[in-house]
This record gives C-alpha cells, sequence and structure tokens, in this order.
C-alpha cells in the first residue's frame, strides 16, 4: 500500500512541474530546409533590394556632415569601402583571401568578413546574383556562425559553420528575428582588428552587462537593443558620428536630447539644463571608456615587428583601458582627409583624418566626448595621397613596402609607389557605456583645480566659473 502511495505522489508532482516548451519562432513554418539567400528572397525580396541600397551593404553613403577646408559640405557617396582611414586602412586590397603565416595558420581572412555578403564585393548596380550574396542571416538569425570555406573549384565564401549539418543549418536559420545586441556586435564590437579596438565605448561586454557599465543595454536597467536608438527604415539605419562618412538618414538624428529620448531639459535642477545647452550629455554621463576590454589608441604602421605569440609580423601600438575622453566642440559636421587629395596637417603636423568642426563662437556647437586617436601612415611621394596598406600580406611577410605598393595599386591604380611616412589624428564620438547620475561627472570634475578640461582648446583664457565668481565680486 505505501509503494502505491509513493507513486501516486509521484504522479502528481511530474503533474505539477512546468513542460519543457519548445521556444517557437516566426519563421519554423515558413520553410522546411535552408537553402541559401535564395530560401530568403522567395519572401523578402523586396527588403533585399532596400537592403542592397543601404550602407550596411554598400559601405557607403552620401557623407553630407563632411566639409571641405572652406567649411563647405561635400555631397558625395563615401565610407569604408571608397575611404582609407588609419586602422585596417582599406578593405578592398584584403576583401577575403587566406593569408597563411609559417605555420600555415591562416592569421587574416579579409574584411569581408564583417561584410552581410558572401563574399562578392558590392556593386553599385543591382542584380540577382548581388541578391543572393546578401546573408540575411547574419543580422536576422540567433546563433548563427559562419567562415570562410572553398568550394569544389577552389574559390572562397562565406558559409554557415554548419553548412554541412543540415539540421543544425535547418533549426539556426529560423531562429529569425530584429537585430539583437548580440548580432550587431557580432561586427561593431569587433571592428579595426580585435576587441574594442577602433570604437572604444562599443565592447563586447555590452551584450551582457550591468547598469554600473552601460544603463541604457544594462538587463537590470533598461536592457535597450541597440535598434530602439538606431531604429531605420527600408534597411537605412540612422546614426553617424564625426569620423564616420556617410549618413543614409541625415534627416534623422540620434541624439540624447531628441523629444524622444531624454529632451533639452532633463535635469530637475536648472543649472545643469544650461549646461546641457552647450555641453552634450555623454560629456558628464560617460566619464569613461573602455572599461572591459582596451581599446587601441596608438597605431604606428611605419614600426612593424614580428609576433611571435599572434604568429605573424605586426604594427606598434597603444591599448588603453579606463580612458578618459577628450572634449571639443562639434557641430555635426567633420573635415575628413579625403583619398586622391592632398593631405592636410593640423597644428601639430599630423594628418587630419577626422576632425569635428565647431567652436566656443558658434551657435550650433555643443562641447562632445571624444576617442582622440593617433597613427602613422603612408603618404604618396609627390602628390601627398594617403596610401593604403594590403595588411594581410604584411601580416604574412613582413614586406611593408610590397603592403603598400600592392595595395595601392589594387586602390589607386598607382604602380611601384613610393611614400614617405606621416602621422594622423582621428577624433571618434564618445556615446555608449552611459554611467547612472549617481556616478555622472560632478562640478568639480570639470571646474576643480585638477579639472579635466583643456579651457584654452576650447578658446577659454580659463575656467569660466571662475570668470562668472570674479566677475560677481
Amino acid at each position: 500500500m505505501k509503494r502505491y502511495l509513493v507513486l501516486a505522489v509521484g504522479t502528481l508532482a511530474l503533474a505539477a512541474m512546468p513542460a519543457f516548451a519548445h521556444k517557437t519562432y516566426s519563421h519554423e513554418k515558413y520553410f522546411q530546409h535552408y537553402q541559401g539567400t535564395k530560401t530568403c528572397l522567395q519572401c523578402h525580396k523586396l527588403a533585399a533590394k532596400t537592403f542592397f541600397h543601404s550602407q550596411h551593404y554598400q559601405w557607403k553613403a552620401v557623407a553630407s556632415n563632411i566639409v571641405d577646408k572652406n567649411g563647405k559640405p561635400i555631397v558625395q557617396q563615401f565610407g569604408k569601402i571608397n575611404m582609407i582611414n588609419d586602422y585596417c586602412t582599406n578593405p578592398l586590397p584584403v576583401w577575403m583571401h587566406e593569408y597563411k603565416n609559417k605555420n600555415g595558420k591562416v592569421v587574416e581572412d579579409g574584411c569581408s568578413k564583417c561584410h552581410p555578403g558572401r563574399g562578392l564585393e558590392p556593386s553599385e548596380k543591382i542584380s540577382e546574383e548581388q541578391l543572393e550574396n546578401i546573408d540575411c542571416l547574419t543580422c536576422h538569425a540567433s546563433g548563427y556562425r559562419r567562415g570562410l570555406y572553398k568550394d569544389k573549384d577552389g574559390k572562397l565564401a562565406w558559409r554557415p559553420i554548419l553548412w554541412k549539418n543540415r539540421v543544425g543549418l535547418d533549426s539556426v536559420s529560423k531562429r529569425i528575428s530584429l537585430p539583437t545586441r548580440t548580432m550587431c556586435l557580432r561586427c561593431h564590437a569587433g571592428s579595426g582588428g580585435g576587441p574594442n579596438f577602433k570604437r572604444g565605448d562599443v565592447e563586447y561586454k555590452l551584450t551582457d552587462c550591468d547598469s554600473s557599465f552601460d544603463v541604457h543595454m544594462a538587463k537590470d536597467g533598461n536592457d535597450m537593443q541597440c535598434i530602439d536608438c538606431h531604429a531605420g527604415k527600408d534597411h537605412k539605419i540612422p546614426g553617424s558620428g564625426a569620423d564616420i562618412a556617410g549618413d543614409e538618414m541625415p534627416t534623422k538624428k540620434v541624439a540624447c536630447n531628441s523629444e524622444d529620448c531624454h529632451g533639452t531639459a532633463p535635469h530637475e535642477a536648472e543649472i545643469l539644463n544650461i549646461h546641457a545647452r552647450k555641453v552634450y550629455c555623454t560629456v558628464c554621463h560617460i566619464p569613461e571608456f573602455a572599461k572591459s576590454d582596451a581599446t587601441n589608441m596608438v597605431r604606428d604602421w611605419s614600426k612593424d615587428h614580428y609576433s611571435e605569440k599572434k604568429g605573424k609580423y605586426t604594427y606598434t601600438g597603444v591599448w588603453q583601458k579606463d580612458v578618459k575622453p577628450v572634449y571639443r566642440w562639434y557641430n555635426g559636421t567633420s573635415y575628413m582627409q579625403l583619398p586622391g587629395k592632398k593631405v592636410r596637417l593640423d597644428a601639430q603636423g599630423e594628418i587630419m583624418v577626422a576632425v569635428p568642426q565647431g567652436s566656443r563662437k558658434d551657435p550650433k556647437s555643443k562641447i562632445f566626448a571624444f576617442k582622440e586617436y593617433h597613427a602613422v601612415m603612408p603618404v604618396l611621394n609627390g602628390k601627398g595621397w594617403i596610401l593604403p596598406i594590403e595588411t594581410g600580406y604584411f601580416y604574412v611577410t613582413g614586406d611593408m613596402k610590397g603592403a603598400v605598393q600592392r595595395a595601392s595599386k589594387k586602390f589607386y591604380g598607382i604602380d611601384d609607389a613610393q611614400f614617405t611616412w606621416k602621422k594622423t589624428v582621428r577624433y571618434q564620438g564618445i556615446f555608449h557605456e552611459v554611467q547612472p547620475a549617481k556616478d555622472a561627472l560632478q562640478c568639480l570634475d570639470c571646474h576643480g583645480p585638477n579639472g579635466r578640461m583643456d579651457w584654452k582648446a576650447l578658446g577659454y583664457n580659463g575656467d569660466p566659473m571662475l570668470a562668472m565668481v570674479k566677475a560677481s565680486h
């Protein structure tokens, strides 16, 4: 009798336990087997066409935020595809390739790893081949991963790592959703060659952080996704920056002080709202960046060496954590060094790769927080053009001259380019890793004896608060 009682109690306990519910996804019933982008195009061809024309696919857009040395707008299409930066220089010379070191290990497989395509360079002319090149799962499938594989003819292409596992790939390909933080950060947190190397304030930690790291994205805070702020239309995404060429939604600004977010008077204390008229929110609310992964602050391509740890030749760099921003006036436009144009130097003799425009006297300007980044880049003798580097070739051979000449041939069509090394400077806006109000900067952090502001560089004779105090006496 006791045995049956135990059985009955056990049965009741099992009945009370929640069933292991199978999580359903929006696309589970729409197709049986994923057969590449062709599967997506059956229903989403119009969406694919809008994506083809987007900045994420073309890697360029109309750059209405770039001005020339006279402050006149340069309204042309620019982006990473047709400009030369002072991080990895340009994607075209190293679009997709297996650069192997002396041990046969691939140390560079190309910048196209972060292009949402399967390997073709984006064309300005739309075609079925280009549409089928779009890799929709990169931005829309949870858990999706891909690698560089050769087909039977030896041609390289980006494929899902589960391409030989039909059951696994079918499962992953049906996990369709809007882009999540994890999906966005797959590429954006690793730009520049490593974790947080480039932006400084866009770290993998943002996928799963607490509010002390970022109040917006923290799971115990607002748990916001990237697209909550960068919400676009027809695959066009709003958002730009002082060093980002191209803005495909210039009429829709992503800003803390917009009416959709915190407004122009976000504080109870009026003195803080007065500050907000000339000081952008992130100045006070992001005291430091690169709090988890160190960010690259200096990259000197002229001083190369072999790294046994990495198994490749590399540049000389400086990385820092917990970096205090620098502060400059910014009116929403920038001077950027364009390819095929003679380099322009600042007062320190550095090429102005990306420099925010604005001043204390400019009514459109506010003080913004920036990462100040320096590099050393090759410049073409005679013409003064900034040159790209075929980084993968350099990593495996150590032949920097050959790497510059090979890239210059591919990018400019120049044979046997002769060059000189020049220093560069770039200012990158800091907008992420926002701190709780209790951890924001306090008055004396800027206006104290050892305040972080360089008042003279901002156009003041000294601390303006001290000047106001003296004037009142």
